[in-house]
């Protein structure tokens, strides 16, 4: 099978004020970059209100290998099946991060024939909303520095400073630095160090803001360290957010594309699905929940993750109630919830994993069933998904719709990779016969909750954790936020990804195990929380190989080697 860039470059596209008026988006509300990408101004979010509300669906998964189970991919090839049902659909999925593009993973484009294009553009650079949040977040670490240095008025303690950062790279040299070194003129020198783009609070504050003038208050609402008396000092203390949002002013545009099938899909946003809630813009879904009869959204990693911030961040803060959920389920997901695999980023996939084995997939299957139960406890009716791989043998398959009907959930096996839309239409039927069924949408816990306790809630009922041990340091910044009046925010636990624990070697649903918080941060100006528990970096490195060693341009001055 061709590649995807090979395939991208194959794709009949569409003028993007063509996609943009299935939207029901007129021209004066875009701003072209290009032939087939625009941004949609922010006026549209008012001018589109008054129209019908659409079904709103999140795709989330069991817990994941170091390659993905294809959510993307499952994304985008749905909302191109909703088509061949003669419904109108609009796709919002996050913008990839170049780093573990030139890393392991690669792309967030999709794959195969169920991918947003044009390719190159989405995947390098689009529009420029990550340098543009780069640009922001470092314009405010210099403004910090600089006031230290010209005498430090509003009292930072130097040993307490948490602005950081970042680059949109994978750089584990860059994760612990000293800066200011060389002359007196050259800065106060301290510790501190570099995060991914992705991991930028500013990212996340793009993510979750609904206007400009929102987005202004969050940035100004930043906490970026603390005085000697652990007071908090803000971004507005520092005069600093003004210059942040003047920056990022454009970058709040939803950025309009198209997915091979001319289905409008909008990239914007990429909060990173570890330490942040993983989701795109409120603003794009805002957008799209009145332009079509469907709106298909992805939440990072698994239900425990991705949906679980889904529903008690991003839909707390923006308002919308989701309709349905999609579980994405992989054979080899599956299996390696077995426990009887190690799967490693960038080495192949162990031989005795390749072989059928139904035996091992239904082993895994604790996994799938408490993932569908971590979407019903939201109210929310969870279809399982079956993303078949070429690997896979049709006894496995069999196994999961086994297992997903044990549990009482709709099933559909699907190719979005190699068919397209044509091979998500039997999901698309089962989602749009879960929408029809009432919305019982609640959330995890309430906004008064103590922090502790919402936790504990998080640890009992997603992760089926039998209780929480808190770090000195973690009791001493929760009883801190606590007496500065952040306790209504809601939580967002930093951990593996891997694992329904924060151990990532803990497969399928364990038991008998306890939640450790090492330490805990607040995101301010986002609005949220993060405990962070087992061994989480905030800077990816690359590997021994990485996928930066394939990238060129050839001899007709054309890309080779993105995936």
């Amino acid at each position: 099978m061709q590649s995807a860039l090979e395939i991208a470059r194959q794709a009949e596209l569409k003028p993007i004020e063509e996609i943009a008026a299935q939207m029901g988006i007129r021209r004066h509300l875009l701003e072209h970059y290009g032939k087939y990408v625009a941004k949609i101004k922010l006026d549209a979010i008012d001018e589109l209100a008054d129209g019908p509300r659409a079904r709103y669906i999140v795709v989330s998964a069991v817990s994941p290998t170091p390659f993905g189970e294809g959510k993307t991919t499952m994304t985008i090839g749905l909302g191109q099946a909703m088509r061949l049902l003669g419904k109108r659909a609009t796709v919002t999925i996050r913008q990839g991060s170049m780093g573990p593009t030139f890393g392991i993973k690669g792309a967030a484009a999709g794959g195969g024939y169920s991918q947003a294009v044009p390719f190159e553009t989405l995947v390098l650079n689009l529009t420029g909303d990550m340098h543009a949040v780069t640009a922001a977040h470092n314009m405010l670490a210099a403004i910090l520095d600089n006031h230290i240095y010209q005498g430090n008025e509003l009292g930072f303690d130097v040993h307490d400073i948490t602005w950081r950062r970042v680059l949109d790279v994978d750089d584990r040299a860059l994760r612990n630095v000293i800066t200011g070194l060389g002359s007196r003129v050259d800065g106060v020198p301290r510790q501190t160090g570099f995060d991914i783009t992705a991991a930028s609070e500013a990212m996340a504050v793009l993510a979750l803001s609904s206007s400009l003038a929102d987005m202004r208050s969050r940035l100004g609402r930043i906490v970026v360290g603390y005085t000697r008396g652990a007071e908090p000092i803000t971004a507005d203390q520092l005069r600093g957010a003004g210059a942040m949002a003047v920056i990022m002013r454009e970058a709040l545009k939803p950025n309009l594309l198209q997915t091979l099938e001319n289905t409008p899909v909008m990239v914007h946003a990429g909060p990173f699905g570890n330490i942040a809630h993983g989701s795109s813009s409120i603003v794009a879904d805002l957008i799209g929940m009145h332009c079509g009869d469907y709106l298909v959204t992805e939440a990072g990693f698994g239900a425990d993750m991705g949906a679980e911030r889904f529903f008690n961040i991003k839909c707390r803060t923006s308002g919308l109630e989701p309709d349905a959920a999609v579980v994405v389920a992989t054979v080899r997901a599956l299996k390696v919830q077995s426990g009887k695999y190690r799967v490693v980023a960038g080495r192949p996939l162990p031989e005795a994993l390749l072989a059928e084995n139904v035996d091992d997939v239904q082993a895994g299957a604790a996994n799938l069933a408490k993932q569908v139960d971590n979407i019903r406890c939201h109210g929310v009716t969870p279809v399982v998904a079956i993303n078949a791989l070429p690997s896979d043998f049709p006894s496995e398959h069999e196994a999961i719709r086994e297992i997903a009907q044990a549990l009482g959930v709709r099933v559909a096996l699907c190719q979005p990779y190699t068919d397209g839309g044509k091979g998500v239409v039997e999901l698309a039927e089962a989602v749009v016969e879960a929408t029809e069924e009432p919305s019982k949408f609640q959330l995890l816990y309430p906004a008064e909750m103590p922090l502790k306790q919402k936790i504990e809630t998080i640890a009992a009922k997603i992760y089926g954790a039998d209780g929480v041990d808190y770090s000195p340091t973690a009791d001493r910044q929760l009883a801190r936020y606590e007496a500065n009046g952040l306790g209504n925010l809601p939580i967002c636990v930093a951990k593996t990804q891997y694992s329904l624990s924060a151990d990532p070697t803990l497969y399928g649903a364990p038991t008998g195990w306890r939640l450790h918080v090492r330490e805990v941060r607040a995101s301010v100006g986002a609005g949220f929380i993060y405990p962070i528990c087992g061994d989480m970096s905030t800077m990816p490195g690359l590997s021994s190989s990485p996928v930066a060693y394939e990238i060129d341009i050839d001899d007709k001055g054309e890309i080779v080697g993105l995936s």
